[in-house]
């Protein structure tokens, strides 16, 4: 299903069937602040498989985000953070970055890496944090396979390669062609990953 939704009004109706979709272990496709991503429900091990199989990975050994809607869910699914590591978190969240921070016992089996690490995703994009608070937890992220840049910024072609893969194409007009910037937050000093679509000052 390819469905459009409003990028600044989201329509509700809209947003409950993604939220159908998700959880009754569906995947979707949908915006983001950066680049659109492949998503589901992190407590749906099958749709966890499922976009493991798209990407051709092990869900263990995957670069996978967890999209939250704000730092509520911090503690819950990553291991405390101190004050600092805190503020940090809130000085450049929401927006396009992508934290990685130890994982805590509540991240589910199958999502649990060698490093028990997660990265932590609270996109500037109303869509997707429309979905994750109506949800009422994280929704898995992964990028969308594809070489030329329209395979993951037009929603339409999308819809083309991926309608038999995915349950919801969400078109929100045309993302990004940047990835999120990505910055390891498990060791100190905090170390830039990858330099994507926000700026990152070291030192």
């Amino acid at each position: 299903m390819l469905l459009h939704i409003h990028p600044d009004n989201p329509n509700s109706r809209h947003i409950k069937t993604v939220v159908d979709c998700l959880l009754s272990g569906g995947i979707i496709i949908y915006p983001t602040d950066t680049i659109y991503g492949l998503g589901c429900d992190i407590f749906q091990p099958k749709a966890v498989e499922r976009i493991a199989r798209i990407k051709q990975i092990d869900p263990s050994k995957a670069q996978l985000s967890f999209i939250c809607n704000d730092l509520s869910n911090l503690s819950k699914y990553c291991k405390a953070t101190d004050t600092p590591l805190y503020r940090l978190l809130k000085h450049y969240l929401p927006g396009p970055y992508t934290f990685i921070l130890p994982a805590s016992k509540l991240v589910p089996k199958i999502l649990q890496n060698k490093k028990s690490t997660i990265g932590l995703r609270i996109p500037a994009n109303n869509i997707a944090s429309t979905i994750v608070a109506e949800l009422g937890h994280p929704i898995l992220s992964a990028s969308l396979p594809g070489d030329m840049v329209e395979e993951y910024t037009d929603p339409d072609i999308m819809y083309e390669n991926f309608k038999n893969q995915v349950d919801i194409v969400i078109h929100g007009g045309n993302g990004g062609m940047i990835p999120s910037t990505v910055v390891d937050c498990t060791k100190e000093p905090y170390e830039l990953i990858r330099l994507g679509a926000g700026e990152w000052e070291t030192g």
